[in-house]
């Protein structure tokens, strides 16, 4: 057995996974907060709606891995921290590995199922992708030592806006090239943008050539989100990384369901609604 195998039959249930995304207190953006104040009470939240995974930091891996027995959602450990995800715009834009000494070792010791990194490609900021670069050749030789499957998520950002933050570019032909980069690099999961037309996202599942998640970003309306998803599914991914849409939902539980349903039942996005109204009432 490949060493890492073990580690990916926790995380893909039959190849598929839907993890939830608690990861966002590195970012130093407070609208990412809401809804994560009481990390304690989240996570008792969503260990009892049951999805495959859920992301967290380091500090915040204990609320997941000291709960007893073996019914539980596997840990996906991220590794590293950025700034491209504040409201104002840096003069310097940074992506830096979180345990600078055995960046991996952390995921070892909290026995999580896989490890995170970012790929940033931010317009103008060729200094950020050769950081992201650095950091995933420096943690892809531990993972290989280790045995930790490498999750890596390449996000291809639009200029920064008068809004505030960098905003998800769709465009397939970038959102493809960076998902090869990151298979190059020696990726084991992709985390990926959707591209904005859903129908071109099997480009980016082709370029992957492993297991493809697809990134969720910032709160939609749910129907939305259920429809969409339907169709990335039907484009190849082999699930979803989802954290707003699922913890700033006034019924996390109920969306999971719902999420779990398309992931793992094939559910259309109506049977998907209807569960989640369900589980809503």
């Amino acid at each position: 057995m490949e060493k890492k195998e073990a580690r990916l039959n926790r995380l893909l249930n039959a190849g598929r996974c839907l993890d939830i995304a608690l990861d966002h207190g590195v970012c130093n953006e407070p609208d990412f907060l809401a809804g994560l104040q009481d990390m304690p009470a989240v996570m008792d939240q969503l260990v009892a709606a049951g999805p495959d995974a859920v992301q967290l930091n380091y500090g915040q891996a204990d609320l997941l891995q000291r709960r007893s027995g073996r019914d539980k959602p596997a840990l996906v450990l991220r590794l590293d921290m950025g700034n491209p995800y504040n409201a104002t715009r840096h003069r310097v834009m940074w992506a830096v590995l979180q345990n600078q000494d055995d960046p991996v070792l952390p995921a070892v010791q909290m026995d999580a199922a896989c490890a995170v990194l970012n790929l940033f490609m931010l317009p103008d900021e060729p200094d950020l992708l050769r950081q992201c670069v650095l950091n995933i050749a420096r943690v892809r030789a531990d993972c290989e030592r280790y045995g930790m499957p490498l999750m890596i998520e390449p996000l291809v950002m639009s200029p920064h806006t008068a809004r505030g933050g960098y905003m998800v570019d769709g465009d397939a032909g970038k959102i493809v090239t960076l998902v090869r980069l990151a298979r190059e690099m020696g990726a084991d999961v992709v985390k990926a943008d959707p591209t904005a037309d859903p129908a071109e996202f099997h480009r980016v599942v082709q370029a992957a050539r492993c297991p493809v998640l697809v990134r969720g970003g910032g709160k939609e309306d749910l129907q939305q989100v259920l429809a969409r998803s339907r169709e990335l599914l039907d484009q190849g991914a082999a699930g979803m990384v989802y954290g707003r849409n699922v913890y700033q939902h006034r019924n996390p539980k109920g969306v999971v369901r719902a999420l779990m349903a398309m992931v793992h039942e094939n559910a259309s996005a109506e049977r998907a609604w209807q569960l989640y109204g369900a589980d809503a009432s």
